[in-house]
């Protein structure tokens, strides 16, 4: 499968923030990190490149279970075409067509 390119928001809630800062710093480099307004938040922006936003978001959000179980993931992958994947934890809760 070709890979594409994604752009990446997403909210992060963890009952571990230091363990989940860590991976998603692992994962996603130095930048792309940020702490949001509650304790145990945080807010991410990147691009990423993969096959597709389902898979972007499963290998994100197991890698960050690996470390806290009780881990959430909001995330929102925009292809370049402008079509927009969200996402609830693993559940593909919308496809907004550009």
């Amino acid at each position: 499968m070709a890979k594409r390119r994604f752009s990446l928001r997403a909210t992060v809630d963890t009952d571990s923030p230091e363990l989940v800062l860590k991976a998603l710093r692992r994962l996603l480099g130095e930048g792309a990190v940020e702490r949001g307004t509650k304790p145990g938040e945080f807010l991410v922006r990147k691009v990423v490149e993969g096959g597709s936003a389902k898979d972007l978001n499963k290998t994100l959000l197991s890698a960050l279970r690996r470390e806290e179980k009780r881990t959430r993931l909001r995330s929102e992958w925009t292809a370049q075409d402008g079509t927009v994947y969200r996402f609830f934890d693993y559940v593909l809760k919308r496809v907004a067509k550009a």
